[in-house]
């Protein structure tokens, strides 16, 4: 038999638009900002330079390594 794979939790659509807020008032600031991400073992930090509403891809840049991380897989954004 396959091995299930946990899915991402559901959150509702006033988590999400909380989350957005964040988001966008992080990539306005300029600051840099550690991410919770769905699935991966560590903090994913960096400034966020760009919300990709077309591709849903949030990319966070890091000394001059960019990721490209899905916005439903982040879960909570700090500031630290």
């Amino acid at each position: 038999m396959a091995k299930a794979t946990p899915k991402r939790p559901t959150r509702d659509e006033f988590e999400l638009e909380e989350l957005g807020n964040q988001l966008v008032e992080a990539k306005d600031d300029g600051d840099e900002r550690s991410l919770i991400v769905w699935g991966m073992p560590e903090k994913v930090r960096g400034r966020i330079t760009v919300l990709d509403s077309r591709t849903r891809l949030v990319h966070v840049d890091d000394n001059g390594v960019t990721r490209k991380i899905p916005f439903l897989d982040i879960m909570k954004v700090n500031f630290e």
